[in-house]
Formats: C-alpha cells, sequence, structure tokens
C-alpha cells in the first residue's frame, strides 16, 4: 500500500439530515444506524482500517450527541470543530477549520454518512497514490453508475482521459458520482467566502483552472439519503 497522503480526515458530521426525516427529528443523520451500526462508525471505520489517524468531525445539529458518541474512540484520534452558533456547510466548515489550524495540507474530508465497500485498495490508499498537489487543487473520489446502490439521479461529473472533471450538462446525464470522499488542498480553500457556502463554489472555480480531478472508485458505494434506502442497503451489506 502506497503511503497515505495525509494523517487526518475532516468528516462532515454538522448537516441537518432533513432529506433522512422522520429519523432525524431527535437523532442527528451521522447516528442513524444501518445494519446495526451507525453511519459515521462505518465511515471511522473505513479511517481507521486505512490507517489514518486523525479524525476531526465538525458538529451542529444535535452536536452533544455526535460528540458523546463519537469521542471516546480511540483510532482514529477524534477532535472536533464545532459550528453550533452557526451551520457552515461543506466549505465553510473546512475553512473554518483550516483557519484553526486543525487541518494539515493536505486533507481528507469525507461525509460522515458515507458507506462504501472498498475494492482491490482501501479508497484512501487510492486516493493517495493518484495525488498530485502540483497539478490538483482536490481529487474527488467519484464511482460509475454501475458502482452505486439506491442511487437513482443523473450523476455529478464527466471526467476526461487525464482525469480532469467537468460539471454535469442540464438534461444528461453524467457517468460519474461523487462518493463524498476527497483530498483537499489548502489551495482549494483559498480566498474562500465568509461564512456559509458549499464546497461546490471552490470545485467551480478550479475546475475553471484546470484543477479538480477525480479518481474512478474500483469499490462499492451506497446512497444512503432517505429512510427508503436503509432496507436495501442492510440487504446488500448482507450479501443479498
Amino acid at each position: 500500500m502506497s503511503a497515505l497522503v495525509s494523517d487526518t480526515a475532516m468528516l462532515m458530521a454538522a448537516g441537518l439530515g432533513k432529506r433522512m426525516r422522520p429519523l432525524t427529528a431527535t437523532t442527528p443523520k451521522p447516528l442513524v444506524r444501518v445494519a446495526g451500526k451507525p453511519l459515521i462508525d462505518r465511515a471511522l471505520d473505513r479511517i481507521e482500517d486505512a490507517g489514518i489517524e486523525k479524525a476531526l468531525v465538525n458538529v451542529h445539529y444535535l452536536a452533544d450527541a455526535i460528540e458523546a458518541h463519537v469521542g471516546p474512540r480511540k483510532a482514529p484520534a477524534i477532535s472536533f470543530s464545532d459550528e453550533r452558533d452557526q451551520l457552515l456547510e461543506t466549505g465553510g466548515g473546512m475553512v473554518k477549520a483550516q483557519a484553526a489550524g486543525q487541518l494539515p495540507d493536505p486533507f481528507f474530508a469525507c461525509n460522515a454518512d458515507s458507506i462504501w465497500l472498498d475494492g482491490p485498495r482501501n479508497a484512501f490508499a487510492e486516493l493517495s497514490a493518484r495525488w498530485d498537489p502540483e497539478r490538483m487543487d482536490a481529487l474527488l473520489l467519484v464511482v460509475s453508475h454501475v458502482r452505486a446502490f439506491n442511487f437513482d439521479g443523473t450523476g455529478d461529473f464527466y471526467m476526461d482521459a487525464a482525469g480532469r472533471l467537468t460539471r454535469k450538462q442540464p438534461e444528461r446525464i453524467a457517468p460519474f458520482i461523487y462518493t463524498g470522499i476527497q483530498v483537499v488542498s489548502h489551495r482549494l480553500l483559498r480566498d474562500a467566502p465568509e461564512g456559509k457556502f458549499s464546497t461546490n463554489i471552490l470545485w467551480d472555480r478550479a475546475i475553471g483552472e484546470g484543477r479538480l480531478f477525480g479518481l474512478a472508485f474500483t469499490g462499492e458505494w451506497y446512497e444512503v439519503g432517505t429512510p427508503q434506502h436503509i432496507a436495501p442497503t442492510e440487504e446488500a451489506l448482507r450479501g443479498g
């Protein structure tokens, strides 16, 4: 396995989980259980398996519950980025954590509700082997429709032979879906807006500069966005 490009992963766990209602009326989405295990534990297990030493978890909605659940974990070592005062979305959350000195350059970022099964190599090792800071501001793990389960959308990105990403065009299907996992350089976060904003703003700038890249995942990825996605995901994880 190649050396990892970072010892830190930021887990995005601050969202309101509106699509997962009513389950998220009293439970933050990262603590919703799938096949007996909270979503955030599945992501942290993959991070631990990859050998990533530290996980920074941002919190906002029902933050106390998330902190109480993952705080005692020994590996990876857990720390928090507190967004109780204002939900900052993905871009704002990363900028706040970077400004606080909590993120090395580069770092992994991962949605706390992502479920994936690794292919021949684990996802973080695959990303590390492809990462090139001279050419890339961010490297996104993307997955083809055939490897995406419960996903009924039209995709997110096109990818050229060099791995550069461009956005899906209206009224068309794009072959690649963003998995919620990426490598991010501090260069991507430069001159960022203040406060709450989506990473999409920074990705679009990187696309314009030819510096947003993708890596096609060799494993399987599961969309778990609504309560209706839970049962088929559990069946798939059981080998159904």
